[in-house]
């Protein structure tokens, strides 16, 4: 109601009284005496309705911002209002997923960003009365000034041992341990338990608590890609790896009685006669593990550290090798040998046999197996070779 007029009653004049709407204020005339004379009130201006403000937008990072991380979430807020659509597109025209708050005030991305590339946001909300407002952002995420990438091993498709640690290698340093192995996880059927140990700064391993079950199917992941590893440094790429673990193999190697025994699934399946290491190049104590398989291989003792002027200098070639070192023993065929093998160490810590039983264990065989030498007092260099066996589980995880 724009005005209110009050009346005093006959033989009086009229009090008037004006009300005012929104802040503006109207008064009404009015005139009267007691001799009857005519009044009256003049007719109030029709007042304008309250404008409701638009909604207003925010986004984050603001319009132009150069060098955002791509780790860092996207955030667009409203007040006086309702958010009604939010789309971010990359360079390439892929939405950047996200979620809406309850109360519609407030968006977040959920996905990470591209480095070295431009994102425009278009946001739209509504007010109370149900008008619109837009706004938009372009930004650009930060270049990286380096990139690291993953290799797994067991490759994609391996059939392993039960002993087969699974190895990642970063192709360059990582500064921030912590975020790099974040981005790694193994998953397994039957699900078994283990832990990650890092070897060097660019090299960290998994390993079961005990070996594999037979027959385990392992998934590794590498979620590495835009993930900052420090200095500078990011991830480059994602990467899945799958790989199976085949029938139990473990060999034992008694270096005292000359004697390899095979066990396949828990039973002997065959005692091979051999020689290991003589003295001054005895063979290593500890749980090795297959590393590669090859069916011939050249043997040059300079890669030893024996000089080609040594009287224990060689340069042969054998059938069947089966790394267990990185220092350079391994299983192999020694004909030359068959006379001391079962009887006496002449060999300079190869761990050889005859032809026929080379070949035979070689067909038995697989990466990852198992061989557990004993009897020997040189023991087995820390990461000479797959060494993951030679130290207890809980150690293990607290590196």
């Amino acid at each position: 109601m724009g005005v209110v007029v009050l009346g005093a009653g006959r033989g009086r004049a009229f009090a008037c009284v004006a009300a005012g709407i929104v802040g503006a204020v109207v008064l009404g005339g009015c005139s009267g005496g007691d001799g009857g004379g005519g009044g009256g009130t003049k007719a109030a201006p029709a007042a304008s309705a309250e404008v409701t403000p638009a909604a207003q937008i925010a986004v984050s990072p603001k319009n132009g911002t150069a060098g955002t991380r791509p780790d860092q979430p996207i955030a667009v807020q409203v007040t006086g209002g309702r958010l009604t659509r939010v789309t971010v597109t990359g360079e390439d025209g892929e939405k950047v997923l996200g979620a809406l708050s309850a109360d519609g005030l407030r968006w977040t991305s959920s996905g990470k960003l591209v480095p070295d590339t431009t994102y425009t946001v278009t946001a739209a909300a509504e007010n109370e009365d149900g008008k619109s407002n837009t706004a938009s952002s372009a930004f650009t995420t930060l270049k990286p000034k380096k990139t690291v990438y993953t290799t797994v091993t067991p490759s994609q498709g391996w059939t392993v041992g039960v002993g087969m640690p699974v190895i990642v290698d970063f192709s360059r340093p990582v500064e921030d341990r912590a975020a790099a192995l974040k981005a790694l996880s193994v998953a397994s059927t039957p699900k078994v338990e283990g832990g990650w140990r890092w070897f060097s700064s660019q090299q960290v391993q998994w390993r079961p608590q005990k070996y594999w079950p037979a027959g385990t199917k392992v998934t590794v992941r590498s979620a590495l890609e835009n993930v900052d590893v420090g200095d500078g440094v990011w991830g480059k790429s994602n990467r899945t790896t799958q790989f199976q673990v085949g029938s139990s193999m473990i060999s034992t190697v008694d270096v005292q009685r000359h004697t390899l025994t095979v066990r396949k699934n828990g039973k002997v399946i065959r005692v091979i006669p051999v020689t290991t290491g003589k003295n001054g190049y005895a063979t290593r104590n500890g749980v090795k593990v297959i590393m590669s398989r090859e069916t011939s291989r050249r043997m040059d003792a300079e890669t030893t550290g024996i000089a080609k002027d040594d009287p224990e200098y060689y340069d042969v070639k054998v059938k069947y090798a089966m790394r267990l070192t990185h220092s350079g023993e391994f299983f192999h065929a020694a004909p030359w040998s068959v006379e001391s093998q079962g009887h006496a160490n002449v060999s300079h810590g190869c761990t050889g046999m005859s032809t026929e039983n080379a070949q035979w264990l070689f067909n038995q065989s697989k990466v990852g197996d198992v061989a557990i030498f004993t009897g020997s007092k040189r023991g087995l260099e820390w990461g000479n070779g797959y060494t993951a066996w030679d130290m207890s589980f809980n150690r293990w995880v607290s590196g």
